[in-house]
């Protein structure tokens, strides 16, 4: 094994003393990401400064066998970014240039350490739209979405970022820079590799700038709030919106449990005597999404509805987004460690897997919250408890194991948005069966002979 010593003197060859850090507080931050209960150290991490120095950095560790774990905002949710065998954690956010944003063209391109919402502000100023919104869009980067496929409240209407990303620029693990696809939107020369890389969890290769498509910004927004004296109630609703023909931009919900924990926290009027909320809201052309929201409103009243309002100005409106995006936030204050898992089930079936959870987490004597995107069916259990109670964690983790195999029972998948990570790993085969994962595996050795990239994790099990 290299010596932390001899490898800090290496990489700073590359990137320069100044962009390599081996002390012990920079490898205790980069031993983890947003996931709890996932830790590693790595021997050093390095800030590369253009695709030339990802490159130069990722020869080198082929040649030496050393792991490389590429890194966004680690904001992400299933332990994509944990070195599980130590090595060279790659952090990407000096490479944070807008290169450009195309009215004409309705794309952008951009390096991987630009955040989301900075992109989303950048568009917005031309009068365009990143339809992608992950909950943590502050802070976690495009590169780091598309390496998991990050979805988001908006991902009824608009789909998820694979939906958006045209073209990559890549480096393979051994030092080639490649281009897959490009500006344009109809492009089929040979695999989809842009697809491929999308979603692969930095498995694959290491992306430094993506040109993702742009929307024209919608000319008028609206939300509104339906409260339901049951999550099956709500169910049904979310079932005969999409039946009408409606196909609203956002369509969440919050369980019981949610819906108290975020009146605490916020201070934002909710019923707390509901059995579930659903927010739901529409953007368009302008006096179309009235229209649409007096529909919704009308479907949610035939379907059981407790109460419904629509938001009288954008202010409210940005109040009851934030009653979802707090959703976390709020939960985490009534325990000191929260582990928010995502599963997914066909929209007909939101109600029956909510109410697995609840079975599954009074069996196992836990506090497990659901909120999450209904008009998807992406659902995120959310599991309360105290990290010192190390019973209560197992039970944790026999919980989750629980939940993801009753989705698959219910023809879903083990995440919807967050990705595989290590946190899900062990849970792959039974979502895709072992040839599929042989495949994989088969995959990654083509990209990464040497196997030194996010080892531990999807192709490299």
């Amino acid at each position: 094994m290299i010596s932390r010593a001899d490898l800090a003197r290496a990489l700073a060859g590359i990137v320069g003393d100044t962009h390599v850090r081996v002390d012990d507080g920079a490898l205790a931050a980069h031993a983890r990401d947003a996931t709890p209960l996932f830790e590693s150290l790595p021997q050093a991490v390095v800030y590369p400064g253009s695709a030339e120095e990802v490159a130069a950095v990722l020869r080198y560790a082929t040649a030496h066998r050393v792991p490389v774990v590429p890194r966004g905002g680690g904001s992400n949710l299933c332990a994509a970014a944990v070195p599980l065998h130590g090595g060279i954690v790659m952090v990407l956010t000096r490479l944070d240039r807008i290169v450009e944003v195309s009215r004409e063209e309705l794309l952008a391109r951009v390096q991987p350490g630009v955040t989301t919402a900075r992109l989303g502000a950048a568009a917005a100023e031309l009068g365009l739209l990143y339809a992608p919104d992950p909950g943590s869009h502050t802070v976690s980067t495009i590169g780091g979405n598309i390496a998991t496929c990050a979805g988001g409240l908006r991902g009824l209407k608009y789909g998820v970022t694979r939906n958006y990303v045209l073209g990559l620029e890549a480096v393979l693990a051994t030092g080639e820079i490649i281009r897959t696809g490009g500006r344009l939107w109809k492009d089929v020369a040979g695999y989809d590799l842009t697809r491929l890389l999308t979603g692969s969890e930095g498995t694959l290769a290491v992306i430094t700038e993506a040109t993702v498509a742009l929307l024209p910004k919608p000319k008028e927004s609206g939300t509104g709030l339906a409260y339901f004296a049951s999550l099956a109630d709500a169910s049904r609703a979310v079932t005969a919106v999409i039946a009408a023909g409606i196909v609203p931009a956002t369509l969440e919900f919050l369980d019981r449990k949610c819906i108290t924990a975020v009146e605490d926290f916020a201070r934002l009027g909710l019923r707390d005597d509901a059995g579930a909320l659903l927010l739901f809201g529409d953007d368009g052309e302008a006096g179309a999404v009235a229209g649409n929201l007096d529909r919704i409103k009308g479907v949610c009243v035939d379907n059981g509805a407790l109460e419904v309002t629509l938001a009288e100005n954008v202010a409210r409106a940005e109040a009851l987004l934030a009653a979802r995006r707090c959703s976390l936030p709020a939960l985490s204050r009534l325990g000191p460690l929260t582990v928010l898992e995502d599963v997914t089930v066909p929209r007909h079936r939101l109600a029956e897997m909510v109410d697995r959870i609840d079975e599954i987490a009074e069996r196992h004597e836990l506090l497990i919250a659901t909120f999450g995107h209904a008009g998807d069916g992406n659902l995120h259990p959310t599991c309360v408890l105290d990290p010192r109670d190390t019973a209560a964690i197992e039970r944790c983790h026999q919980a989750f194991a629980e939940i993801f195999s009753a989705a698959i029972a219910l023809d879903g998948t083990i995440t919807g948005e967050h990705g595989v990570g290590a946190a899900k790993l062990p849970y792959l085969a039974e979502r895709l069966g072992a040839d599929q994962v042989a495949l994989l595996g088969r995959i990654k050795q083509a990209f990464d002979p040497a196997g030194i990239l996010n080892p531990g994790k999807l192709g490299s099990s």
